[in-house]
């Protein structure tokens, strides 16, 4: 039989890259298949069937031209190889035995090849792949996500989404990952992707659909202050969320900033968008309003240099599945829950306190956390420490879980690395540009009164009588700092406890 290749081609180097190469491209040949045919994109898969498989697909290549190079040098030397192929005939019994079993190999060979495949191809789209396979590295954002309000929604719902531009991005983007965590090139703790960050328009608002916003929410917040006591006091607020459908009511209100009839575009200063100098407001009749920071005093000339960023959902939701708590807030919560025994003496202020220390590990943080707890009790309130034993050993449990949730010293996580803007009590969050200190030519100021956002309905203290008025009533501080409130941000204070 006459050679359709040239004979150099033929010799055990070049034939071995040969099968390699062509195994490969049937494997992404069946896995493009599967993605085109199948209902759902799976954005991951692309690592297996655009990077990896083409790498293996391009050794097998760099084989078979290696052989044939190497066969020319051979020649070039007088060195013949002989070029004869196997003689089969199934006439012999020990040839028809041979070929069966290589036949029948090949074939359950290529079955398990495509049904791994498969499940590769099923895998890489799991959340478990996003969050486990890289167990170190993305243990603080999985940890956080299943603990979000949305951990019932997948990971590349939010962070690729459907459509081609971003499907090609984000195989380039998990290229890079999965070099960066095999030669250690990747940061600690790993920021935030804002700039990589797909609009909200294309993913939030896939579920959270702006004309299905509505007016206001009663909000009620319980604190405990940091004394022997613990004693507790709520607030109780109307939040003015504000509507995206007129029919359905105003439209005014905290939504107003990125209402489809409304743009608001913005620089800032810091990656953390935390410094924010300059603001535009374009309304629904085109007019355009310029609010400046007075105190950072940017040119028009800066700001050109700077990047503009329309205001959606990502600028206050900014951790919207990877939130790490506050301890203060966190305590808090549990002991409104009766989950931390309220009547333990300063056990809001000692739990905060054996949280915010800086540890070296985990299980070394787990383990000060229980003997600092222990170790006040039995100093200071032997009686207590005997007495309920078992309330202080649940706070000991409780209080290690919040460290579990929300710190990660090998990562350098903790809630201070990633602070979220919804509010203003741990982060400047509103007061970004509601600082009272935005200014347009006009005089007019991006107000901070507490009204703007929300009425306060009611606050109680615990020894005290309740104030309510459905009009609203005057904030007071739980704690006597005559007008410093109302004067510098509450982040300034709070996120230092």
């Amino acid at each position: 039989m006459k050679n359709k290749l040239p004979s150099s081609f033929y010799n055990p180097t070049s034939l071995a890259g040969a099968a390699i190469a062509a195994i490969s491209f049937g494997l992404i040949v069946f896995l493009f298949l599967l993605e085109l045919l199948g209902t759902k994109q799976k954005p991951y898969m692309g690592i297996i069937a655009f990077v990896i498989l083409p790498s293996i697909l391009i050794g097998g290549v760099f084989l078979v031209i290696f052989g044939i190079y190497r066969e020319h040098k051979r020649e070039k030397h007088g060195k013949q190889r002989e070029k004869k192929f196997p003689t089969i005939d199934l006439n012999n019994p020990k040839h028809r035995a041979a070929f069966t079993f290589f036949s029948i190999g090949t074939i359950l060979l290529l079955l398990f090849s495509a049904f791994g495949s498969y499940q590769a191809y099923e895998f890489t789209d799991s959340d478990e792949f996003c969050g486990e396979i890289c167990h170190e590295v993305m243990e603080p954002e999985y940890t956080a996500y299943q603990f979000s309000p949305h951990a019932k929604v997948g990971c590349v719902q939010c962070h690729i989404g459907s459509g081609a531009e971003w499907y090609v991005r984000s195989k380039f983007s998990g290229a890079y990952q999965v070099y960066s965590v095999l030669f250690n090139k990747y940061s600690k703790p790993i920021p935030t992707p804002i700039e990589n960050l797909r609009p909200a328009q294309e993913t939030c608002e896939q579920c959270h659909w702006p004309k299905h916003f509505f007016n206001e929410k009663q909000l009620v917040n319980t604190y405990y202050l940091s004394d022997e006591n613990n004693t507790e006091w709520t607030i109780d607020l109307l939040i003015k969320i504000g509507g995206g459908n007129v029919e359905a009511g105003p439209t005014s209100g905290i939504h107003w900033h990125m209402n489809i009839a409304h743009e608001v575009n913005y620089v800032t200063l810091d990656s953390l968008r935390m410094i924010i100098p300059w603001v535009q407001s374009k309304s629904a009749d085109g007019k355009v309003t310029i609010y400046r920071n007075t105190e950072l005093n940017i040119s028009d000339s800066q700001v050109e240099k700077l990047e503009k960023r329309r205001m959606d959902c990502i600028d206050c939701h900014n951790r919207p599945s990877h939130i790490y708590h506050p301890p203060a807030r966190s305590v808090n919560h549990l002991i409104k829950l009766g989950w931390i025994d309220k009547r333990l003496p300063y056990i809001k202020s000692l739990s905060v306190h054996a949280l915010e220390n800086e540890y070296t590990s985990k299980q070394v943080a787990l383990d000060s956390i229980k003997s600092t707890i222990l170790d006040f009790y039995s100093a200071n309130y032997p009686q207590v420490f005997i007495e309920k034993k078992t309330s202080i050993n649940k706070a000991v449990e409780e209080v290690q879980k919040i460290y579990s949730r929300n710190y990660f010293p090998s990562m350098g996580v903790s809630w201070r690395k990633f602070p979220e803007h919804i509010g203003h009590l741990y982060a400047p969050g509103c007061f970004r540009c509601h600082d009272g200190k935005h200014v347009n030519e006009e005089g007019k100021v991006l107000s901070r009164d507490c009204n703007v956002c929300h009425t306060i309905l009611a606050q109680k203290f615990e020894k005290d009588e309740l104030r309510l008025s459905l009009g609203g009533i005057d904030y007071q501080h739980p704690v006597d700092v005559g007008n410093a409130w109302k004067e510098i941000n509450c982040s300034e204070c709070h996120e230092k406890k």
